[in-house]
């Protein structure tokens, strides 16, 4: 779930005043079309970045058997605040890799930094958010993620918490990777009720939706989807590398607008792991 402000150790500023935003339902057919399309919906005003930190890389995954055609990495080391040509290839890339529902409009903007770490993420490559050599080689030729449930249910949802990843397959392949923030493990108190701050892991489904921000407990969640009790994977304006929610599983607000047309009913498998 969202902080109470000024709790965060995300990279936002605050300061948003009420926002209404109606998400733009996407089905499951169009993310198999190509999930970039569906980005087109108006998002609430964002804020300055704070520099995100450094994960070191870990074992990686099987490498995929071809490389992208047709793609041209760019000559300079591409990183938050650029725009240009070559960023519009990396989103381009991106998207048809899954990674990247946002607008190909060739600004390297927050939607492009979530959908960067994603890839490092899964990639196992450090997450500095840049991207250089070591990067395009692997845009060139990236590894296939592996899936976190052997046998899973056709269309289902995955997270791992182990490297703050989120997938979404249909008929067993995936048409969505996003980066994620999930419990931060800390303690804290509302109202008189005190815990810690963990995301569940097991097997769950999808329980019930709301549209647009949905006011909880302990704070704000953009277009919810809830899979145990008061735990959602929700938009957030706040979804840094570090894991700092109460317990939800934060997603970028690009990816939100989307993933409630990608899991459209109840009773969807969500498999959480770490």
């Amino acid at each position: 779930m969202k902080q109470v402000v000024g709790k965060s150790a995300g990279r936002w500023a605050s300061g948003f005043a009420a926002v209404a935003v109606v998400a733009t339902a996407v089905t499951g057919a169009a993310a198999l079309t190509g999930i970039a399309a569906a980005a087109a919906t108006v998002q609430p005003a964002r804020s300055a970045m704070v520099q995100p930190g450094v994960h070191a890389p870990a074992k990686t995954a099987t490498p995929a058997k071809t490389a992208a055609p047709g793609y041209v990495p760019a000559k300079r080391t591409l990183k938050y605040g650029m725009h240009g040509a070559d960023v519009r290839r990396l989103q381009d890339r991106l998207a048809q890799l899954t990674y990247y529902p946002g607008p190909r409009d060739g600004n390297f903007a927050i939607d492009t930094l979530e959908a960067v770490w994603a890839f490092q993420e899964v990639q196992r490559i450090p997450t500095s958010g840049e991207v250089g050599n070591w990067m395009n080689w692997r845009l060139a030729h990236p590894r296939t993620p592996q899936p976190l449930i052997r046998n899973g249910a056709a269309l289902r949802v995955e997270v791992d918490l182990r490297h703050e990843v989120l997938y979404v397959y249909h008929d067993k392949r995936i048409v969505l990777i996003s980066h994620v923030s999930s419990g931060g493990g800390y303690y804290y108190c509302v109202s008189g009720s005190c815990g810690y701050a963990v995301t569940p892991t097991g097997n769950f489904h999808t329980l019930s939706r709301d549209r647009g921000w949905h006011v909880a407990p302990l704070g704000l969640l953009y277009n919810p989807v809830f899979f145990d009790g008061g735990f959602a994977i929700h938009g957030d304006t706040e979804v840094p590398l570090q894991p700092v929610s109460h317990g939800c599983v934060r997603i970028p607000m690009d990816v939100a607008n989307i993933f409630p047309g990608l899991v459209p009913r109840n009773g969807i498998p969500v498999y959480i792991r770490r």
